[in-house]
């Protein structure tokens, strides 16, 4: 019954939504809120900038996007600051086809529609209200109404600036209908609704031989002419094109390259000059966004034939890589599992994480810089710090290739393997393994993979096994010093013993003779070089820790071994290479004994409670790093 609740609920709140009024109510609507009357490109820019703009990294990263697309920030920021900006400024940018350029899978579809989503919600929001001629099938605005002699009264007393013509149909019904009396012109509220054909259009070009032109301007209805007495009558035609259906809102040319050129030829008049040529009618007035989409192949044959001159001058190609961070990728991967119907499958942890590696380095371009290989580009792409470089340096890499990230393997040949392992596998839970061992037998089914590509993506897959190997052994390490809290916390006591006095220039007292002994170097560089500090670095990061001290005791906070999270490490790196041999021996014991079960019992509970393993998944993790270790 609680959906039946909704549904009334939904049917209520439609209802109370709904305004109808004359043309002189409206205006006067309009005194209270200017916004109503804004443009097609203006309201789309809106409301991508009332979901929320947040800033990292010195780059805008605009909420309505981020529930979808991963790993985009860079171009939706370009997209959204030099296309929708400018063109709700009314820049002559808006007199542009928007043609999103990209590799397959990249998530132009996704975008497209989003903005037709987030149309369909605006329109019910009191920002985004959208008003229309009532009875209008291409819902127009209703300040075309007012003759072109008032415009520049009209705007001295609203501040709104007209464009466009009243129609052919609405002009003879303003006549006929309302004598003339503009103000008694009947308004009404609507909203956009692609299924409905309210605002949001999408034209999807088939075959040239049998597609006509009416399927974008519309067509006459042959029934009605003996009752009209003309074709140019307005009323014997059919305004129900894509064209006159998106009209105040947005347009999907779907395959725009693909189309017959008498298709395209249309949409030269309508960005250009805002109307488009439909029947035998004058000029037909439309503001409506077009946004198209395509690959980069289909783009570079597009603008290679001479015949598309024009056209090319009217597109501003926006291009939508394929994301380069590890951790967005990780993300992609998980909203299109939650979306099927295996997403009740467990997935071992780092699953998707080195799946995402394999994928990111298919993408990335070997740097010029020679210190910088693709597993460090990697890591920076992905926010991780990496000794010796910065944000600087970063940005340095993105500038040195255009083109990175519009070629590699894409996000559903991962899901496709991913899918693939589970249902032949049959099982309840997969882990990294499982997924590189599908990913590798997959290159060889994948038709556009060459053999060249192939070995190069045979090595990425060992790189990314090189690293989970790492993650394996880092994970069993933190279950097992867990397991030792008591060993960690008498270790780091002693390093810091030893720095306390290493940096005061003073003496230790040996607990069990009392004489005076120097700090023990020797046992601080085995904690240090666990993390990479350095002979010259060491001094630094020992007043480091020195200084978190003090700082924690001015708050009357004791300092633990979880507060510095590279001593942590460095610790627990410390402690587990001591414990090697009796992870060795516990891992791998065909029969383990009653000391060692109990071990083992501790780390997979650990694993299970703490790291989001289940059972399976932890005992295959631990055979694997018991295996890796008796190497």
């Amino acid at each position: 019954m609680d959906i039946l609740k909704k549904i009334e609920q939904y049917r209520f709140q439609e209802d109370s939504l709904k305004w109808e009024g004359t043309f002189a109510d409206y205006l006067h609507l309009l005194k209270e809120k200017p916004w109503v009357a804004q443009s097609a490109h203006s309201r789309i820019y809106n409301m991508i900038k009332d979901a929320g703009v947040e800033t990292e990294n010195d780059r805008k990263v605009y909420q309505f996007f981020s529930h979808q697309l991963f790993g985009l920030e860079e171009a939706l920021e370009k997209l959204v600051e030099e296309y929708f900006h400018p063109s709700a400024k009314r820049l002559d940018v808006r007199k542009r086809i928007l043609l999103l350029m990209g590799p397959v899978s990249g998530g132009k579809s996704t975008l497209v529609t989003m903005l037709k989503r987030g149309l369909e919600a605006y329109t019910r929001t009191d920002k985004g209200a959208v008003y229309a001629i009532k009875g209008c099938p291409m819902h127009e605005d209703p300040l075309h109404l007012i003759p072109l002699h008032l415009r520049d009264d009209f705007y001295e007393e609203y501040g709104i600036r007209i464009e466009g013509n009243l129609s052919p149909l609405n002009t003879m019904r303003l006549a006929e209908e309302y004598g003339g009396r503009l103000e008694d012109v009947l308004v009404e509220r609507i909203f956009f609704s692609e299924d409905k054909r309210v605002g949001i259009g999408t034209f999807s070009p088939s075959d040239p031989k049998s597609q006509d032109i009416a399927d974008l301007t519309g067509s006459i209805d042959f029934s009605t002419i003996a009752e009209y007495g003309s074709e140019s009558d307005p009323r014997a035609y059919r305004f129900d094109g894509e064209l006159n259906k998106a009209n105040r809102g947005l347009m999907e040319f779907q395959e725009m390259l693909k189309c017959d050129e008498k298709f395209l030829w249309h949409l030269l008049s309508l960005t250009q000059e805002g109307n488009f040529k439909a029947g035998r009618f004058a000029l037909i007035s439309a503001d409506e966004l077009i946004v198209a989409h395509t690959n980069e192949t289909e783009y570079r044959s597009f603008i290679s034939n001479k015949k598309n001159e024009a056209l090319h001058s009217r597109i501003i190609v926006m291009p939508v890589p394929y994301n380069l961070k590890v951790s967005q990728e990780e993300r992609i991967y998980e909203k299109m599992i939650k979306e099927s119907d295996v997403a009740d499958v467990h997935i071992a942890p780092h699953t998707l994480k080195v799946a995402a590696m394999f994928t990111i380095l298919t993408r990335l371009k070997d740097s010029k810089r020679g210190d910088v290989d693709l597993l460090k580009k990697m890591r920076l792409y992905d926010g991780e710090n990496v000794e010796g470089y910065n944000l600087a340096d970063v940005n340095e890499m993105k500038k040195e290739f255009q083109e990175e990230g519009m070629s590699g393997i894409d996000p559903r040949y991962v899901i496709n393997r991913i899918s693939s392992t589970i249902i032949r596998k049959g099982i309840t839970s997969i882990n990294a393994l499982d997924v590189l061992r599908s990913l590798k037998e997959g290159l060889d089914q994948h038709p556009s993979i060459t053999q060249e590509l192939r070995e190069k993506y045979l090595n990425f897959i060992s790189l990314a096994r090189k690293e989970y190997d790492e993650i394996a052994k880092k994970e069993v390490q933190k279950a097992f010093v867990y397991s030792y809290e008591e060993s960690a916390k008498t270790l780091m006591d002693n390093y810091l013993d030893n720095v306390e006095s290493f940096c005061n220039k003073t003496k230790l007292r040996d607990p069990l003779t009392g004489e005076e002994i120097n700090p023990d170097e020797k046992l601080m560089r085995s904690i240090e070089e666990q993390i990479g500090i350095s002979e010259n670095a060491k001094k630094a990061f020992r007043e480091e820790i020195l200084i978190r001290i003090s700082a924690l005791a001015r708050k009357g906070k004791k300092f633990d071994y979880r507060s510095h999270d590279r001593l942590r490490e460095a610790i627990q790196k410390k402690l587990f290479a001591d414990l090697k041999d009796v992870v060795k021996i516990t891992t791998s014991a065909k029969t383990p004994d009653e000391q060692q079960l109990k071990k083992i019992n501790e780390v997979v509970a650990r694993l299970i409670d703490e790291h989001g393993y289940n059972s399976t998944s932890a005992n295959d993790l631990l055979r694997y790093v018991g295996s890796l270790l008796n190497r």
